[in-house]
């Protein structure tokens, strides 16, 4: 069956135990697919990477949460950073 791979870099299970460091480190800072008989079981990602993923994800729910407001017909304040 074939499977989408989401990373540049692949590594297989027995890599990973063998040398979880060296694994990570081959991802360059981006995430690795770790494969299973060569279909991908889970993704190893460096914890900057994890982070900035993070942040990401908190600002996509913040502004769907500035919008929702905005639908609901809540006016629109405008204030400068030194107001803040």
């Amino acid at each position: 069956m074939a499977s989408v791979i989401l990373a540049e870099t692949t590594a297989s299970v027995s890599e990973l135990k063998r040398n979880p460091m060296a694994t990570v480190a081959a991802g360059e800072g981006f995430p690795v697919a770790i494969l299973n008989r060569n279909e991908p079981t889970f993704y190893c990602v460096p914890a900057k990477a994890y982070e900035a993923l993070m942040d990401k994800l908190e600002d996509m729910e913040l502004n769907a949460i500035a919008d929702a407001r905005l639908k609901d017909g809540k006016r629109l304040v405008k204030v400068t950073l030194d107001e803040l």
